[in-house]
């Protein structure tokens, strides 16, 4: 079982640098076109050379900052602000009662509108058949 493990390990690099080129977007591949490291990483896959050079190499691994420089993996980066549902204003105010009451009113006028609209209709079937109730649950 052991004389296999060094096949298992340069397999499951192979395969994960392939997968992580593959999903990485275009804008964060660096050196060559993002075809070019697939075709690297297949065709050099099983000396190591095409995994270990997408993973050194090919993925820009930090975001960049706006000034062009990459932050330290251990800083967390300052431009971002993360705010708790209980403390962001626009969250709160999506939770009062203000918009729930204009969309039932919304609802009930609409619901009117159906009624009306029904009795309307079901006023003309009666004119059409001379006053007659053919609806079901009716008698004539």
């Amino acid at each position: 079982m052991l004389r296999y493990l060094p096949f298992l390990l340069v397999l499951a690099l192979w395969v994960y640098a392939f997968i992580d080129c593959v999903n990485t977007p275009e804008s964060q591949v660096r050196g060559l076109p993002k075809v070019v490291w697939v075709l690297i990483i297949l065709l050099f896959g099983e000396v190591l050379v095409g995994p270990v050079a997408w993973l050194v190499a090919g993925k820009q691994r930090r975001p960049a900052r706006a000034d062009g420089s990459t932050p330290l993996p251990w800083h967390r980066d300052r431009g971002t602000t993360w705010v708790a549902p209980d403390d962001n204003p626009e969250f709160l105010r999506s939770l009062k009662d203000e918009h729930p009451r204009e969309e039932k009113r919304q609802d009930e006028t609409r619901l009117k509108d159906w009624e009306a609209d029904l009795r309307r209709r079901e006023e003309e079937l009666r004119r059409r058949n001379g006053g007659t109730a053919d609806g079901p649950g009716e008698t004539p």
